[in-house]
């Protein structure tokens, strides 16, 4: 143990520690662990026996709470790592089995452990001992654990340490500096593009092949070998290892992969063949299966320089590669969520071999488990190792094992464009020992998604988590718990199959209050709040009468069983998910309809899809509203013409007594007057359709089609497609508009202007949103997708019938929208999430993820007349 205070004068230690891991501080009583964690790490990132102590106790120094407290510092520490973060444990540490449960707790989640030992005199520990009033024990403590420390320094690698710093004298612990270290896995910062290539085994003209016609551009030495490959766009290869075993020519590909690497133009993580190879050019004794004699007897005829880079290049590889901000992690046999990042023997093993029992099937290979089946993670794993015959999304996992060597193809994923590019084998050059089959559940109804059943923990629904919360390109957005379990029960029970909801409407929010008299809202309104947003030109869009509704629509009965669900051509539903039709033979004779007009615009071949999804209106208001409008509006206007002419009777003969009810009799005249207005209204918006004549569909949005999604298109585009589908079919009604400059007096002007002749001429009124489309994003960002503004007389049936007395109209302007305005945004956001994750073919149950949301924050208590 060093016995001076004071350390020759060096440049500072350095300390390297996880980013991601477990930092153990080891030192006697008053060697200044606590300072040097103060002083280095976040509050929140330290968790010492005194904070725990107190926490358990309120005493820091009741030694009698002592196990109660270091039971709860390892669950701190232990959830601490399950997420992924930093724990540094402030405890003497100086006893072997105190380190060993924190080893445990390290092993456990995955993660290395880092010691520091700060290494002071002993006189030193005393004497800050003594100034300590918390501090009551004696010399001999100190003593003592001066003695466990010299003790214990000798082994702490030797206990599973991978790090151990000490730091000798009190200058040393002073200047020390701490430098934290990402783990080997975490590339995040690389954000690609990224062209992942499957398990190449030696097929050297195979993958030369490939990578041309990704468009890679090769570097050739003097003998014609390929030993590099750019990308003219700066594209990155990522292979998914076993480069190596079984093909013609392990040489040339590892030639031109280590180039590729050494080049920067290229990643590798190994495969099970690479990690024996290694063995193998060690000396070590490996049995010479499954290709590895050929790799071996074609590396001897290579020089010792050549194997001895191979041997470098293999040995320095990292199991597992996590890339695009955590969006892609790559490894050969595929990783659960839980190994993400992580390093250990555990994740390494998974990482080369898959998720294995022990066992071994008929043809004596691995029993390797189904893990994708089960794969709920965030990230899209792409993998290799185990053949399939064709590289299919299972639950955003892809194996790119394409059995390239046993006369198949080698196949690579293009990301973010999650496309699929192969070529064919030369010829079957090793006969495998399993035929090819598909792995995982095989393809779906969903296309590229795993057809998996959606599980209630997937939506926050009982689980841990208290509620939902969805992490979308625009900020995390939180459903509650009891809303949440609310929309299951909804979907599960009404909703039309989930296969076809990749998406729910978001709800919209009205213009501000309007500050010109007789109006409670007005187009001025709209257009200053967009100015004031930074948004300069909107599109004013006329507002049909009608309901909301989602129209999912497929070329043919095979695509639709290849897109989503087998049984039908498409479906049309509400806001809500729910079948729009009551009648299937009616909602049948719509779709195929709306399938015609698709047809008739040529846009299946104009969007390259043969399937798409739109967003509209159906009308009249009565086809899915009856109902409400018979219980909720007819039956008050009926009450009103039977009560009101009784009243105005019972009133005139009381004047005529010489009563004075003027004031009465004026204000039962007016209510007459009123409710025949509002009778006006919902009359206006009901009309009788016999099936489908009468019967309108006026699209204002095409959200998606097949492999992308339209949020960034302008509005002028979706109107144009809107008029062409219409053009087709008269089923489509088109939607008037006009695009007005906010910060234009006279266009605003002329808007308004154009409103209220609408309204006067029985219409709803419109919907002002910016033009550059639903991802417009203004001075704070991400800007509301659409602002309301109805016409005075359509609000009669929202407000009652007398909503325009003076004194109501001024009560009304304080509606504060500001709740409204807030969930209009969090649905927006999540519907931009659910289109997004489903044009990147994502999983079903990640894509309901953000579609449950959105239901269950239908469930908030917001003013329904907002």
């Amino acid at each position: 143990m060093n016995t001076d205070a004071t350390a020759p004068d060096t440049a500072p230690r350095v300390l390297g520690v996880p980013a991601m891991g477990l930092v153990v501080l080891v030192g006697v009583s008053g060697s200044g662990k606590s300072t040097f964690a103060a002083r280095h790490f976040g509050p929140t990132e330290v968790v010492s026996s005194d904070f725990c102590r107190g926490l358990v106790s309120d005493d820091e120094n009741d030694q009698a709470a002592s196990a109660d407290a270091f039971a709860l510092l390892h669950t701190i520490v232990d959830v601490r790592l399950r997420r992924g973060l930093l724990a540094v444990v402030d405890v003497t540490n100086v006893q072997q089995r105190a380190r060993a449960e924190l080893l445990a707790v390290a092993k456990a989640n995955d993660v290395p452990a880092t010691a520091i030992v700060l290494d002071v005199p002993e006189s030193v520990a005393r004497r800050r001992n003594r100034v300590r009033p918390d501090r009551d024990f004696g010399d001999h403590v100190i003593a003592r654990q001066c003695r466990d420390l010299r003790q214990s320094v000798k082994r702490l690698r030797k206990e599973g340490f991978r790090k151990v710093h000490v730091l000798k004298g009190v200058a040393e612990v002073d200047a020390a500096v701490v430098e934290r270290e990402r783990a080997w896995p975490d590339r995040t910062e690389l954000t690609g593009p990224f062209d992942v290539i499957g398990d190449v085994h030696g097929c050297r003209e195979e993958l030369e092949e490939l990578l041309a016609a990704l468009g890679y551009a090769f570097t050739r030495d003097d003998r014609g070998r390929a030993v590099g490959a750019r990308h003219p766009d700066g594209r990155t290869a990522v292979f998914v290892g076993d480069l190596v075993d079984r093909g013609p020519d392990t040489p040339g590909v590892l030639r031109l992969a280590m180039g590729m690497v050494r080049d920067g133009d290229a990643l590798c993580v190994p495969g099970n063949h690479e990690n024996k190879l290694i063995r193998a050019l060690r000396g070590t004794k490996v049995t010479p299966t499954h290709g590895l004699a050929e790799s071996l007897e074609q590396l001897g005829r290579e020089s010792e320089e050549f194997r001895a880079e191979v041997l470098d290049f293999c040995d320095g590889l990292v199991s597992h590669l996590v890339l695009d901000g955590g969006r892609l992690v790559v490894a050969h046999a595929g990783l659960k969520e839980a190994y993400h990042g992580r390093a250990s023997g555990r994740v390494r093993s998974f990482a080369l071999y898959g998720d294995t029992n022990g066992e071994t099937d008929e043809y004596g290979l691995p029993v390797r488990l189904p893990w994708a089946r089960d794969y709920r993670g965030r990230a899209a794993v792409v993998y290799g190792h185990t053949p399939v015959l064709k590289a299919e999304w299972v639950n955003n996992t892809l194996c790119l094992d394409t059995g390239c060597v046993f006369g198949g193809k080698l196949t690579a994923l293009r990301y973010p464009e999650r496309e699929t590019v192969d070529v064919a084998a030369r010829r079957t050059w090793y006969e495998p020992v399993r035929p090819l089959a598909g792995e995982g559940p095989g393809p779906s109804a969903g296309g590229d998604r795993s057809d998996t059943v959606v599980d209630i923990t997937d939506v926050g629904a009982g689980g841990r988590r208290p509620g939902l919360f969805v992490e979308t390109e625009f900020g995390t957005v939180r459903a509650g718990g009891p809303s949440v379990l609310g929309a299951l029960e909804v979907m599960s029970r009404f909703s039309v199959d989930p296969r076809w909801l990749l998406y729910l409407p978001p709800t919209m929010a009205p213009a501000p209050a309007a500050s010109e008299a007789g109006y409670l809202e007005h187009p001025d309104e709209a257009f200053a709040w967009y100015r004031a947003a930074g948004i300069g030109q909107v599109v004013c869009e006329e507002k049909h009468m009608g309901s909301r509704a989602v129209a999912v629509l497929c070329r043919d009965g095979a695509a639709a069983e290849r897109r989503f669900a087998p049984g039908s051509t498409g479906t049309v539903y509400t806001r809500t998910g729910r079948p729009f039709f009551a009648d299937r033979a009616l909602g049948a004779g719509v779709v195929d309809r709306l399938r015609a007009a698709v047809t008739g615009a040529g846009l299946w071949d104009r969007l390259g899809t043969d399937w798409i999804a739109l967003d509209g209106e159906v009308l009249p208001w009565s086809a899915k509203a009856r109902t409400l409008i018979r219980d909720q509006y007819a039956s008050v206007g009926a009450a009103a013409r039977a009560a009101l002419p009784a009243a105005g009777a019972a009133l005139a003969a009381a004047a005529a007594r010489g009563l004075d009810v003027g004031r009465l009799a004026e204000k039962t005249a007016r209510s007459a007057e009123q409710m025949e207005e509002f009778s006006r209204v919902y009359r206006r918006y009901s009309w009788d359709t016999d099936g489908i004549a009468g019967l309108r569909f006026a699209p204002f949005a095409v959200l998606a089609s097949q492999g992308r999604e339209y949020s960034d298109a302008d509005h002028l585009w979706h109107m144009a497609t809107a008029e062409r589908l219409a053009e087709a079919d008269p089923l489509v009604r088109t939607t008037r508009y006009r695009v007005v400059d906010t910060t234009d007096p006279a266009a605003c002007a002329s808007a308004a202007a154009w409103w209220r002749e609408m309204v006067d001429a029985g219409g709803e009124g419109m919907v002002v949103k910016p033009l550059h489309g639903a991802r417009a994003t203004g001075a704070k960002g991400l800007t509301q997708p659409g602002l309301k503004v109805r016409g005075p007389e359509y609000l009669r049936i929202i407000y009652g019938p007398d909503y325009t007395d003076p004194g109501r109209l001024e009560a009304l302007r304080d509606r504060r929208p500001g709740a409204k305005l807030g969930l209009a945004m969090r649905e927006h956001k999540l519907g931009l999430e659910a289109l997004a994750r489903h044009a990147r073919g994502e999983p079903l149950w990640r894509v309901h993820e953000a579609v449950f949301a959105t239901l269950a924050l239908e469930a908030e208590p917001v003013d329904p007349r907002l």
